[in-house]
């Protein structure tokens, strides 16, 4: 095991035991909590991607970020409008699809705040109402299984055939590959999803492989973003993992369509 990879273990596996922990032994107000302050925390890192050229500037960026977190609770409380959100985060992945496949070099100042707004307050909004769900702590768990399936699989996918480039531009490390290897595992878990909630194999199975596809889309998008910015990773928080958003970037995708299509599914409301 390289070094690069010890570390990442090494930080990895207790914090996935606490998150485990506060999923299921804890009241859902922990988990929204934790959610909270983790999205806060991708906001604050977010705000480098703006270039905004001072600490204020930064902190005002995330303070308008939990000024629409809060809005977007208040208004999902109609069910309308909590339609409308997840429906409009489902069309914004539809956009940054194409953005990073059209043009992953047009990126400026105000187009990447908006996407933040965009990315963090809708992924946030479905990870609460997920967990508010019956079985919410183990819907949210498997969230998070999801996508690190997915990123499991192709990242030992892609190191081992890698050979075909996925967007060069934007992340020239992945391959078309490592998307089959993360595709393959997301969908195991998806199938072992199926059979855990008591849900229709073929019907979730699709679900969870368009929240699988869409989380790829999620990572590709930070990256576009971190390259536009100049970083290599959005923070330090996680040794050998970088920031917050190099950890839940996947995982704002996946979010809001997971959510969507729970929704669809009358499991989620």
């Amino acid at each position: 095991m390289n070094e690069s990879l010890r570390k990442r273990v090494l930080t990895a596996v207790p914090a996935a035991v606490v998150l485990v922990l506060v999923l299921l032994t804890l009241p859902p107000l922990a988990t929204v909590l934790v959610l909270t302050a983790f999205v806060l925390l991708g906001a604050w890192e977010w705000s480098a991607f703006v270039r905004l050229p001072n600490t204020a500037l930064r902190a005002a960026y995330a303070g308008l970020v939990a000024v629409l977190m809060f809005a977007a609770w208040s208004v999902a409380v109609n069910a309308a409008l909590l339609w409308l959100i997840m429906g409009g985060a489902l069309l914004w992945w539809c956009i940054a699809l194409l953005w990073v496949m059209l043009a992953p070099r047009r990126v400026a100042p105000w187009s990447a705040g908006l996407a933040g707004l965009f990315v963090l307050v809708p992924a946030w909004l479905a990870l609460v109402r997920l967990r508010l769900l019956p079985q919410g702590g183990e819907w949210v768990l498997f969230a998070f299984l999801l996508v690190w399936a997915t990123d499991v699989g192709g990242y030992f996918c892609g190191r081992r055939f890698g050979r075909l480039p996925l967007a060069p531009q934007v992340s020239p490390a992945k391959t078309w590959e490592g998307v089959l290897g993360g595709v393959v595992l997301g969908g195991l878990v998806c199938w072992l999803g199926a059979l855990w909630f008591h849900l229709p194999t073929l019907t979730f199975l699709l679900l969870g492989l368009a929240a699988v596809g869409f989380s790829i889309v999620g990572d590709l998008t930070e990256s576009l973003l971190k390259r536009y910015a100049g970083v290599k990773d959005s923070g330090t928080v996680f040794p050998g993992h970088g920031g917050v958003m190099d950890r839940i970037d996947s995982l704002t995708a996946a979010g809001p369509v997971l959510f969507l299509g729970l929704m669809f599914l009358a499991v989620a409301r």
